[in-house]
């Protein structure tokens, strides 16, 4: 057979098909989601991608949870056009956005945002925020509350975005008694200490000790994932189908793209972002209080675990307690300490509660964002 087609000449009438066959397979991959790219300058030397879907009416920004990018609303941002002019931040630190030493307080992280409504000249929008994005929301709504007409917490209502004072939170109570114990040092504090260490000993230690008797030894450990195999690292097709695999959420290609490095052959590499920017973000997150603003805060609760956790009745055990412990009862700090906040809870969702019911994250956003002014 070999020799006939040899003969024949059919090969050679088929290397064109095989060339333009490999042509193809060798394209670069090219991002789907209809939205334009600009680069805006936020801070010395920082610059943030910002996306842009287009659409008319009122501006919303959309800012992504820990480690995603504005990519993870590229098949969620289109649905809104129609109504909405719609754009897309990626913070610092990850993606394309810039990748500075400093910079990521929850304030700082605030006034990014700000600086990106001043260079886009947009009047009053809605931020909408996914997860840790509630800090931005929050530094926002607490410092420039006439910047915005309202806030959106996508699962995001949670310490760093309200602080409940009667129960406090190990992590932000931990960063600010150390902040406190630093000035202890020689040459650091102020000249006159006695405040100091009054606080330290009548406020700031007795809260701490107890973060740590709340802690229950039961809950200092999520259930951790199965580990990804070589399989599932061949391309970002079967990256994508691992991740929904184990978490039950199917992630635009774009976003996980921006997280993991494209290797040869198409092979889905390390993550992008470093351990020390996400460690960052966590060190500076801030006690806010006080939000006063129409607010809507849409609460994945009791939360879809993923099928890892659904399949492993250990996992699920203890990702049900971490929900018990901690979820519900800052839900119920958030409910009661922000008066203007609307919280609809949405039973089993998941985390990414836009992509996992997005017809219910739409609809009730269409209904808070009809009833601003």
């Amino acid at each position: 057979m070999v020799k006939r087609l040899w003969a024949s000449g059919t090969f050679l009438l088929l290397l064109p098909i095989a060339g333009r066959l490999a042509a193809q397979q060798t394209t670069p991959w090219q991002d789907p989601s209809p939205h334009a790219i600009q680069f805006v300058t936020v801070d010395d030397n920082v610059k943030l991608e910002v996306l842009d879907w287009g659409g008319s009416g009122r501006p919303l920004v959309l800012l992504s949870g820990l480690g995603n990018t504005a990519h993870v609303f590229d098949e969620f941002a289109p649905k809104l056009t129609s109504d909405y002019h719609v754009y897309g931040i990626t913070r610092r630190g990850f993606g394309a956005s810039s990748v500075p030493f400093t910079g990521y307080s929850a304030d700082r992280l605030g006034d990014d945002v700000l600086a990106i409504l001043d260079a886009l000249k947009l009047d009053r929008p809605v931020l909408v925020g996914h997860s840790i994005a509630g800090e931005e929301l929050s530094s926002i709504g607490t410092h420039h509350s006439k910047r915005v007409a309202g806030l959106i917490y996508l699962d995001a209502a949670y310490w760093y975005a309200f602080y409940d004072r009667s129960r406090g939170n190990l992590n932000i109570d931990l960063q600010e008694l150390l902040r406190k114990l630093n000035q202890l040092q020689p040459g650091r504090g102020p000249s006159d200490m006695k405040p100091l260490v009054q606080e330290l000993l009548q406020t700031s230690l007795p809260e701490f000790e107890k973060d740590l008797k709340d802690l229950r030894p039961d809950l200092q450990n999520e259930p951790q994932p199965p580990a990804p195999t070589a399989d599932d690292r061949k391309s970002f097709l079967a990256w994508r189908a691992w991740v929904n695999r184990v978490y039950g959420i199917a992630l635009p290609e774009a976003e996980l793209r921006q997280q993991r490095e494209s290797e040869p052959g198409g092979h889905v590499g390390e993550e992008r972002a470093k351990a020390t920017t996400r460690q960052a973000i966590i060190e500076g997150e801030e006690k806010y209080t006080d939000l006063r603003l129409p607010i809507l805060a849409i609460v994945a609760f009791p939360h879809d675990p993923g099928p890892f956790a659904s399949n492993n009745p250990v996992a699920r055990a203890a990702f049900e307690a971490i929900e018990a412990a901690f979820d519900e009862p800052q839900v119920k700090a958030f409910e009661s300490g922000v008066p203007s906040a609307r919280v609809v809870r949405l039973p089993r969702a998941n985390h990414y509660v836009f992509i996992s019911n997005e017809s219910d994250v739409l609809r009730e956003m269409r209904t808070f964002l009809a009833a601003l002014h």
